[in-house]
């Protein structure tokens, strides 16, 4: 069975954050599927999914602060500067991180490790709200 669904995630500063309850909230069909897979795909070209540590703030505070050192802002080679010095390094970070992840789902919940979860990386300082596409498929029960 098939199953999409968009889902609107709200305005957050920029950085690392988790969003997996955020999602699952969103998707109680999940429950449903004995065996499958879940796509999500963000919307957007300025902000990435991720998969990582779920546990300890510091490795998402320690994302951010890399990423900004590996693609820093005001670089005088960018040309795209028309949004702003975030964005083109913010374009950069999404296509290093990329668009989305796909999980699998085993006997209605995800099966991720222990200790991971789904990051939102917000690459921009003054973003919006940003929207994401869940796709289910797999096979359910009843």
């Amino acid at each position: 069975m098939w199953l999409q669904r968009q889902i609107t995630l709200s305005r957050r500063r920029r950085g690392f954050h988790l969003i997996t309850d955020e999602l699952l909230a969103q998707l109680p069909e999940l429950e449903r599927y004995r065996v499958g897979l879940m796509h999500v795909w963000i919307q957007h070209t300025s902000a990435s999914l991720t998969v990582n540590e779920n546990a300890d703030p510091t490795v998402r505070e320690d994302f951010e602060s890399h990423f900004n050192r590996m693609v820093p802002e005001g670089a005088p080679y960018y040309r795209h500067v028309d949004e702003g010095e975030d964005d083109m390094p913010a374009h950069l970070k999404s296509s290093l991180l990329g668009a989305s992840v796909t999980l699998p789902i085993t006997d209605g919940c995800l099966n991720i490790g222990l200790w991971q979860g789904i990051y939102l990386c917000e690459h921009r300082d003054y973003a919006g709200d940003r929207t994401l596409l869940v796709t289910l498929q797999g096979d359910v029960t009843g």
